[in-house]
């Protein structure tokens, strides 16, 4: 008898152990392969009813955070700015899904990435709240001095540190309101969604970092750090021709220089005048290969390594040996080329970091409920187009430009500038309309610069021959004051909790 019982105690300690591995093997390994299982609705479910980490800023401002509510849900994304990080934290819906942070950071948000998941079998039996609170790069303070000096003008701002790549400020016009996108309401949810979808304008796309746009004479930049760093200029030549108007070859068309001025001259006069006609032949003199090669080195025609889903800037891959005009025109920023205004950040970005691209991000760090730090994002080069000698030499360059040049408007007291205007004619017909640009580094004098910004107005009828200058300038240096100015303060934390909401049809 007692033989009969030890196997049968045996027998059931067996069992015992095979069900819990198997039950360790479906909780930690098998688990993801289920959540993405067609017609699983639990997960989904699942993801509205548990704790979900907060956004905050650099300084402290809660953006993004989860609320309760009175439906089986329990919980709904709630978003206290309004409209003013939509484009950065996106929404976050049971309907139709998630955009920006809440999409691209949903596993560590939802504390589902393998540094925050189960460690050991023990954790099995634990309640442990494991969300992720994700700490942003960007300042509340330049992200609502972008939104007041960009206005209701369609456009977009983007602000960045160049010494590490982190996103000071990130905003686009129109934006929209990511609270009631993402209600439980889902026909409301719905109904706000189409609306915004056939709204001029657009404002449910983050053209800061999803929309291209001819750069104009901003791209002048980096054909002039292309020409310095392969050897074709220098600051003291060649001098070009002055002249109001340059026919490349291949054609009888004339390329003008804005308003049909004379210019000319050196590298330092050129830029600060933005001569189109010395940049088309500068353009030609460097050639095709390494004018593609030069854009491809700050990132053109490539995806960059953004933690939003950025798209690609574009610069013509084609052989330019029978399209010299059209080679002409790239060299200006016009024709086929086309940047997001990130992009244009990060060229002007560049040139302030001695020639080297930092990965840009907008998420700093990942920090668990404990308050440990689960993930960081450290300064990263991405690429290096220019050498300390060449990006030297444009920084003198760009600082003429504020000096006297096509960016008067940019001059701060006491703060080392250089920026480069632009002025991108798109489309066709009379009145000619032209988007308003600028790309703009600055910091306190004798030390690295400490911010680049890329500005862009958009053209619209009855804006026709904006300047950058005289649009967009004043908007960067609005950005670049506030961001000089040291960090607020942390808002001082509230022990209230958010109020229970209650959701009219929500399930």
């Amino acid at each position: 008898m007692d033989r009969s019982i030890r196997r049968v105690g045996v027998f059931l300690m067996l069992l015992f152990c095979a069900l819990f591995v198997q039950l360790n093997y479906i909780q930690v390994v098998d688990a993801p392969d289920l959540n993405e299982k067609p017609g699983n609705s639990r997960p989904i479910d699942v993801a509205f009813s548990e704790p979900r980490g907060t956004v905050a800023t650099a300084d402290g401002v809660v953006i993004a955070r989860s609320v309760p509510i009175n439906t089986k849900k329990k919980l709904q994304r709630e978003f206290p700015e309004g409209d003013l990080y939509a484009q950065i934290t996106g929404y976050f819906n049971y309907s139709f899904g998630a955009t920006g942070l809440e999409s691209a950071y949903n596993s560590e948000l939802s504390g589902r990435t393998p540094a925050q998941q189960v460690e050991d079998v023990t954790d099995l039996f634990k309640e442990k709240d494991r969300s992720g609170n994700l700490k942003l790069t960007v300042r509340s303070d330049v992200q609502k001095a972008a939104r007041a000096a960009l206005g209701e003008r369609r456009g977009s701002v983007v602000a960045l540190d160049p010494r590490t790549g982190g996103v000071l400020a990130l905003w686009s016009y129109p934006s929209f309101d990511p609270n009631p996108l993402s209600s439980h309401d889902l026909e409301k949810a719905n109904n706000i969604k189409r609306f915004l979808e056939n709204t001029p304008g657009k404002p449910l796309l983050a053209r800061a970092y999803r929309e291209i746009y001819p750069p104009g004479s901003t791209f002048k930049i980096i054909t002039g750090s292309i020409g310095v760093q392969t050897g074709k200029v220098t600051p003291e030549g060649p001098t070009y021709p002055v002249e109001s108007s340059f026919k490349p070859p291949q054609t009888t068309r004339p390329l003008p220089n804005y308003g049909g001025e004379l210019c000319g001259g050196t590298l330092f006069r050129i830029l600060a005048k933005s001569c189109n006609t010395s940049f088309a032949r500068m353009g030609l003199d460097i050639g095709g290969p390494a004018m593609i090669a030069g854009a491809e080195g700050f990132g053109f025609n490539e995806v960059p390594p953004f933690d939003l889903p950025a798209v690609a800037s574009v610069f013509p891959d084609e052989d330019f040996s029978q399209q010299l005009p059209t080679l002409a025109q790239a060299a200006i920023g016009q024709g086929s080329v086309a940047s997001t205004p990130l992009q244009m950040a990060m060229a002007a970005a560049a040139i302030a970091n001695d020639g080297k691209v930092m990965v840009p991000h907008v998420v700093a760090e990942v920090i668990d409920q404990q308050g440990d730090v689960v993930e960081r994002k450290d300064p990263k080069v991405w690429r290096e187009p220019i050498n300390a000698a060449t990006a030297d030499t444009m920084r003198q360059a760009m600082r003429q430009v504020v000096a006297a040049g096509t960016a008067t408007r940019l001059q701060i007291a006491g703060v080392d500038v250089g920026a480069k205007t632009g002025t991108a004619q798109f489309g066709s017909g009379r009145p000619l309309r032209s988007h308003a640009w600028v790309v703009a580094w600055a910091g306190p004098p004798g030390q690295p610069p400490v911010i680049a910004v890329a500005v862009i107005v958009e053209g619209q009828e009855g804006l026709s021959e904006q300047t950058g200058g005289r649009v967009a300038a004043p908007i960067a240096k609005q950005v670049i004051e506030t961001a000089l100015q040291p960090m607020p303060a942390p808002p001082t934390p509230t022990t209230t909790a958010p109020p229970t909401t209650t959701v009219p049809g929500g399930n």
